[in-house]
């Protein structure tokens, strides 16, 4: 009988949402740091500095913070398997039972249960346990290095756009110019992403580049202010 392999995108969610992440990160907080200190008055130099800093400073923030945040995840998925470990070596019995009970409450009839609990265990105790009692699988599964590596590029790629921006066009023409482009490049990142995973790409859109513009206009905004009180 031939196979039938479906395609799903849940083996994406690990790296896609940080890829994601960074590069919205990238773009926003490069484009509203140049906005802000253009805004001031500040000179094309002074520009650009500050958004090189940004840049470095930005993705070696986003690397450090997904490699904490998701090395947590992988303590503590780690410590849930040494757990369960230990319950099957000191009472199988009760965990066949728990695991015939959580197909009972899915479904199936008691003794079909059971019967699948024993095989299922007979075959791989601890994936079993794992997958159906935790909720923890191989597409799931925590992958610090994975995320931060992700995470720490996409920024980069992402506040290479508007800094590229800022240093080709006029000084009069920056602060429109690096506004406009950054919106249109959320835009693109958010419909991106949502065809990425599945999900209706205009919706994205709309929320990425709102969000982004408030950024911008409020930082290009603190910019002036700050420019006018130095002045």
């Amino acid at each position: 009988m031939a196979r039938h392999k479906e395609r799903h995108r849940t083996d994406r969610i690990g790296w896609l949402r940080a890829t994601v992440l960074g590069a919205n990160d990238g773009i926003v907080s490069t484009a509203s740091l140049l906005l802000g200190v253009a805004a001031s008055g500040a000179p094309r130099g002074s520009v650009l500095i500050a958004g090189g800093a940004g840049l470095v400073a930005g993705a070696m923030s986003m690397a450090a913070g997904e490699y904490v945040s998701v090395h947590s995840q992988t303590d503590t998925e780690k410590a849930e398997l040494e757990r369960e470990r230990k319950e099957l070596r000191d009472d199988p019995v009760a965990e066949r039972k728990e695991l015939a009970n959580i197909y009972v409450g899915r479904g199936l009839q008691p003794a079909l249960a059971q019967q699948v609990a024993e095989q299922l265990m007979a075959h791989d105790a601890e994936g079993a346990h794992a997958r159906d009692e935790l909720g923890m699988t191989e597409t799931t599964t925590a992958r610090p290095l994975q995320a931060a590596l992700a995470s720490a590029a996409s920024f980069a790629a992402g506040a290479v756009l508007p800094l590229i921006i800022s240093a080709l066009v006029p000084m009069k023409a920056l602060v429109p110019t690096v506004a406009l482009t950054a919106l249109v490049f959320l835009a693109l990142l958010g419909s991106l992403a949502a065809r990425a995973g599945g999900a209706q790409m205009r919706p994205a859109a709309i929320r990425v580049s709102f969000w982004g513009a408030l950024a911008m206009g409020l930082t290009a905004g603190v910019g002036a202010l700050f420019g006018l009180t130095a002045s």
